[in-house]
Formats: structure tokens, C-alpha cells, sequence
């Protein structure tokens, strides 16, 4: 009797220790998927490639040159933004507000360096198809018809 008390204690207890694992790997998948579901580009991204298009397909990947690094960073509906070209000697950077939604990010730039300035004189808001990953986000530039043109490809920077 005493055997078969200490066989069920036994069992119900690595049941219970099987059940609350199988429970933890199942929060962390639902907590990957909110993630994806309701994606946040709070942080700071960093450019890594860029998609041209033909159509709406991809038609080729450009790497991000090292030398020309670009950095965006978003907070509380703030965007700023930051590339480097020693090649030309220019510096680009900009900054204002943004808002997205599932599909969208719109930037309105308020202002920027010397070059930038010229683009936000005839242009200050800038539409974007989004596609926002765990760590990665691609905003994509469509053209009159809606078509897509290029995008830009950036990955989370991590601590």
C-alpha cells in the first residue's frame, strides 16, 4: 500500500511539473506571436539592406555599405534618423514625429542636416508600407500606382 502512495504522490507530481514547463514554453510562444501581432518600433535600427522591385517582386538586394552606416531611433511617436557618406562628404540626418499602423508608417520630418533640408522644403511626410518582425522592420516606398519601388531593410541594435 505504502508503494503504490508513494507511486501515485510520484506520478502526480511530475505530472504537475510536466504541465506547469508545457505552460511556460506555451507563455513564451504566445509572448513571441503578441509580439508579432503588436510590433513596436521603439528602439534603435539599423540599416542593413535595401529591396529593389519589378512589379511587386523583389528584384535585387543591395548590402548596406559599412562606411555609409544609417541609424534610426523611435520613441514616444519620435523618429530621428542618421546616415553617414565620408564618400561625398555629406552628412543626412533627420527628425520629427511618426505614427503607424498594422501596414503603414508615416514620418513627418521637421528638420534635418543641410541636404535633408532641401527634401523637407518640398516634401516633409514620407509613406511607407511596413512590415515590422520580432527584431526587424522593412519600410517599403510605393510609387504613384501603389506599386513598390525599393525598400529600406533595418534590424533591431541590440545592448
Amino acid at each position: 500500500m505504502k508503494n503504490l502512495i508513494l507511486f501515485l504522490g510520484l506520478f502526480l507530481f511530475l505530472f504537475s511539473c510536466k504541465q506547469q514547463n508545457a505552460t511556460k514554453e506555451e507563455m513564451i510562444v504566445e509572448d513571441i506571436i503578441e509580439d508579432v501581432k503588436n510590433p513596436s518600433l521603439d528602439g534603435v535600427w539599423e540599416l542593413i539592406s535595401f529591396y529593389n522591385y519589378e512589379g511587386n517582386n523583389i528584384k535585387d538586394t543591395i548590402l548596406n555599405n559599412v562606411n555609409n552606416r544609417q541609424v534610426k531611433i523611435f520613441k514616444d511617436g519620435k523618429v530621428m534618423w542618421s546616415r553617414r557618406a565620408p564618400a561625398d562628404k555629406i552628412d543626412y540626418f533627420g527628425y520629427g514625429s511618426y505614427e503607424t499602423t498594422d501596414s503603414t508608417l508615416t514620418e513627418y520630418l521637421e528638420y534635418g542636416s543641410i541636404a535633408m533640408l532641401k527634401v523637407i522644403d518640398t516634401m516633409h511626410i514620407f509613406n511607407f508600407e511596413l512590415i515590422v518582425g520580432k527584431d526587424t522592420f522593412t519600410q517599403i516606398d510605393l510609387g504613384p500606382e501603389g506599386n513598390r519601388i525599393f525598400s529600406e531593410n533595418y534590424v533591431r541594435v541590440k545592448d
